[in-house]
């Protein structure tokens, strides 16, 4: 009798394999597994009823187990995935559903629109609260009138009297200061009213926040901060401001003045004096005549 060892040598030894000594247990016959029958597949799923393939395990379209008749797992619906349906909340309106008005005298107060814009909070009252920008007499219990910045300041000067400043050019002061610049056509003067008593005459600059009342920027022989005119009500002085080309008195009727006034102090002026500075400009400082401010 022969048998066969583990490794698959014929020995005639039944305890060890003659060709290479492997131990050779007792000989069994194993019993080769029968093959059980397959299950017939049901033609349609019992759990979808879709139409099912010869032989198939799962259902294609549900994934139910024909073997062992487990139905198939649904996952729970996540308010992340897209497409999803989330419930509404409680009290939500549902879109398109008109909204139905609160009757009066219920005590509920209607939701506010997001697009409305906020409505305006009132004064308390009693608590007396204006508008920064608008004044009150409580004198004469006027209406509030807006106050504007930008307005002119009223005349300071005392009494009825207003003043203006004529500035001229003149031809005869030009040709006597031989400046290089071309003069302007002479016309007529510029009238200023003087309404402050203390009045900057040169020529205004942006950069340097220079704004002058009395403004003779086309005459470029004026300083920046030229002269300043300074009034009591009834009288005027001119006070030289350190110019570059200095600033001149001459009484009417006196020839072209030759020598300026001194720097840093106050001249008085005269009634129908006359102040040339810069290259053309002559200056003169009177009384308006009616209409004239």
């Amino acid at each position: 009798m022969s048998v066969t060892c583990p490794e698959g040598h014929t020995s005639a030894s039944t305890d060890y394999c003659d060709v290479c000594g492997a131990p050779i247990g007792t000989p069994s016959a194993v019993a080769s597994p029968t093959p059980s029958a397959a299950e017939p597949t049901p033609a349609t799923c019992p759990h979808c009823g879709s139409p099912a393939a010869t032989g198939a395990l799962f259902c294609e379209n549900c994934g139910y187990d024909f073997t062992t008749g487990a139905a198939p797992h649904v996952p729970a619906t996540s308010s992340l995935d897209l497409g999803a349906t989330v419930p509404a909340p409680a009290g939500a309106a549902t879109a398109g559903a008109p909204t139905t008005a609160v009757p009066s005298g219920t005590g509920a107060t209607p939701a506010p629109d997001p697009l409305e814009p906020p409505p305006a909070v009132a004064s308390p009252p009693g608590t007396g609260a204006a508008p920064p920008s608008s004044v009150t007499s409580p004198a004469t219990g006027a209406s509030p009138t807006t106050t504007d910045p930008s307005a002119p300041l009223a005349p300071p000067l005392a009494g009825d009297d207003a003043w203006v400043a004529e500035l001229w050019i003149d031809p005869d002061w030009y040709a006597a200061q031989q400046a290089e610049d071309p003069m302007p056509s002479v016309g007529l003067p510029v009238l200023v009213p003087l309404r402050e008593r203390s009045v900057l005459v040169g020529r205004p600059s942006a950069s340097r926040n220079i704004r002058p009342q009395v403004d003779a920027g086309a005459d470029s022989g004026v300083s920046r901060r030229h002269c300043q005119l300074n009034t009591d009500g009834h009288r005027w002085w001119v006070e030289d401001l350190q110019s570059s080309n200095g600033t001149f008195v001459a009484r009417v009727g006196e020839a072209l003045p030759e020598n300026p006034i001194r720097p840093g102090q106050r001249h008085e002026l005269q009634d129908g004096d006359r102040l040339y500075i810069g290259s053309w400009t002559r200056l003169v400082v009177r009384r308006a005549l009616p209409g004239e401010v």
